[in-house]
Formats: structure tokens, sequence, C-alpha cells
């Protein structure tokens, strides 16, 4: 899983804090994190239809669906896409010792072992919403620490 996941998850939590949109310079100053990389990582939320941009003065981004209809996978998917973690390449077919392929029509037990783990991964990361998220941070963070930074992120000095 690439970076641009963590980053992209803290920034659906932190954008639920606020009503209207941020700028993404903002939130790449709030993550300490440059504005180009947190960019790439807005723009594949926006392809994804997790989140919006806003045009203008005031514009930059919100989410665009309800914080508990939006699960850590639909990130994790946006950002580093819906493909497998973990892609067989047949290594049981090469070397000195090659099996051929016609007594390869079944995946090997690797295969089979990292597919299972691949699919409670995924049904887990469904099974949390950015609306869990937000009241794990109140719970580890404190009851303020969303309302602060949504303060922050709007904050005339900005």
């Amino acid at each position: 899983m690439s970076g641009g996941v963590e980053w992209a998850l803290h920034c659906c939590v932190v954008l639920t804090s606020v009503e209207g949109p941020v700028p993404a310079t903002r939130l790449a100053q709030l993550h300490d994190v440059s504005s180009s990389y947190l960019a790439k990582q807005l723009q594949a939320l926006s392809r994804a239809g997790l989140v919006r941009s806003v045009q203008g003065k005031a514009g930059g981004y919100v989410l665009t669906r309800d914080p508990v209809s939006i699960s850590v996978l639909d990130v994790v998917e946006a950002v580093d896409g819906p493909g497998p973690a973990f892609v067989c390449t047949e290594i049981r077919q090469r070397g000195p010792m090659a099996a051929p392929a016609e007594s390869c029509t079944a995946p090997c037990a690797i295969a089979r072992a990292m597919a299972g783990a691949e699919t409670a991964w995924r049904e887990a990361l469904r099974a949390v919403s950015i609306a869990d998220l937000v009241k794990d941070v109140g719970t580890g963070s404190g009851p303020r620490a969303l309302a602060d930074i949504g303060a922050w992120l709007t904050a005339p000095d900005a």
C-alpha cells in the first residue's frame, strides 16, 4: 500500500471538520507534506468521486458523500487502484525444476494463502468508514481535536 493512502485518509477525516472547501495547499500545510504530492492523492480521490474540487477564491476540496458511506477501502482503491496487492507470477513454472504449465491448472498454496488474506483485508477495510475514523480521532486525540483542526483550516490567516 502506498504512502498516499495515509495522506488521503487523513484528508478525508479532516474534511469532515469543516463546512466548506479546503484548499489543497492548506491541507498540505496541515499534514506537512508537499502540495504537489498531496495534489496527486486529492486528484485520485476526485476521480473516484470521493471528493470534489470547488473552483474560485474560496475554493478547495470537499467530501462528496456522507462520511459514513465512504469506506477505508474506497480510499485505498481510489489511490492505489482496485487491483490485488499480491500478483502471482507463477514462479513454480521457472528455473531448473519448472513445472509444466499444464500441471499448474490451480493456484499454488502461496497464491491461495495470499488471496485469502487479501479477501480478509479488503473486508476489514470495507467495514471501516471515514465516520468511524472520525469517531476514533475523538476518542484517541480528545473531543476537541477535529474542531481545533477545522478552526485552523478555516482561520482567516489561511
